[in-house]
């Protein structure tokens, strides 16, 4: 098959990396397309990902509208002209489906009330989409494939993932010495309109109490508050799910890290007006008790939380413990991902009459 896969965000990369590199191994045709965000753009130069960059980014929605205009036409371009018989993605996908009918794909884990936008016009449009179970019963699409896992098990999962120890090297510390990564988000996707996190007064305040308890490394989307420029974060792009895997705690107000924190072991406080309403980080919350969510009216409970878990002996190992549990219940994604890819349509019809079918990608 030829195959057309569209990447919005470092995430998708990570996500659809080893299904790519399988179906590529399999002798499939895979056309990636991308803007140019230059997280994006390293990432898949660095795994060594072919792609075609199809325009630029805007933050502002009005620019980012008129810009989809051109996406979609450089899209439609690719699609003639390299043959495409499936297509992954998003918003490009859903219009190229419109206008020809091409099958595809939309792996979307977030709840329809956190993306009004997708859900009115993207979600109508393309031929499948593919969410998580902890969201069933939640999408205005009845006819969704959900499946028991995470977007981040596609490549955390033990079967896609072992942590690279020489972080050590390159972050100064020894194996074993406590640290703590801490994220601050941007909230510049569409879908974070009204959106925000931690205010600069309880970053000071975090920050002040973990430097007593080991380093502290931040991370950020774009520039760093002066103010904390000491302890930002240069590490190899590709080498910060080992960052995290290693980190005595994480603590942000970004989704994406605290999910995968969280899923790796790692104890993980979010704080940001998403919490508490969306079901992916509830379940990790609440079935798994593997990561906490805080609105940032609790910013002085959460402060507290961070305290309470700094003082559990053998923190890592509880989570390790509450980790295992989770992975019991859930699948390779990516194996499951490569299946269902390569035994389309076939393979909507076999989960549809069988949702256990997808226990054999464990």
């Amino acid at each position: 098959m030829n195959i057309l896969i569209e990447i919005g965000h470092p995430a998708h990369v990570y996500k659809l990396l080893s299904t790519i590199k399988t179906l590529e191994s399999k002798n499939h045709k895979i056309v990636v397309v991308t803007k140019d965000i230059a997280s994006v753009t390293t990432l898949l130069s660095r795994f060594g990902i072919s792609y075609t960059v199809i325009g630029i980014k805007k933050d502002n929605l009005l620019a980012k509208m008129l810009m989809q205009l051109w996406y979609n036409l450089r899209c439609f371009l690719i699609f003639k002209k390299e043959k495409i018989d499936l297509m992954i993605g998003s918003v490009s996908v859903s219009y190229l489906t419109r206008l020809t009918g091409c099958p595809s794909m939309l792996f979307d884990d977030d709840d329809d009330a956190a993306e009004p936008l997708l859900v009115k016009y993207i979600h109508p449009y393309v031929s499948e989409i593919l969410s998580p179970s902890a969201l069933t019963g939640t999408r205005a699409r009845k006819d969704t494939i959900y499946y028991d896992g995470y977007h981040e098990l596609a490549y955390l999962h033990p079967n896609r993932f072992s942590p690279d120890d020489s972080i050590f090297d390159e972050i100064g510390l020894e194996k074993g010495e406590p640290y703590f990564v801490l994220r601050f988000n941007v909230f510049k996707a569409h879908h974070d309109i009204g959106v925000h996190g931690l205010s600069i007064e309880y970053k000071r305040k975090i920050v002040a109490f973990l430097e007593k308890k080991g380093r502290v490394f931040i991370t950020t989307e774009r520039n760093i508050d002066e103010e904390f420029k000491k302890y930002q974060l240069l590490l190899s792009p590709e080498k910060v799910h080992s960052l995290l895997y290693y980190a005595t705690m994480f603590i942000g107000d970004s989704q994406t890290m605290t999910s995968e924190a969280a899923i790796l072991g790692t104890p993980a406080i979010k704080c940001n007006t998403f919490a508490g309403k969306l079901a992916i980080p509830n379940e990790l919350e609440d079935k798994y008790q593997l990561c906490y969510a805080f609105l940032p009216e609790e910013s002085d409970t959460m402060l507290a939380k961070i305290e309470e878990l700094i003082s559990v002996p053998d923190l890592k190992t509880l989570w390790n413990e509450r980790k295992q549990k989770m992975l019991a219940d859930k699948i390779d994604v990516t194996a499951f991902y490569i299946w269902f890819i390569e035994n389309y349509p076939q393979s909507v019809k076999a989960m549809s009459e069988n949702q256990d079918f997808q226990k054999q990608f464990d």
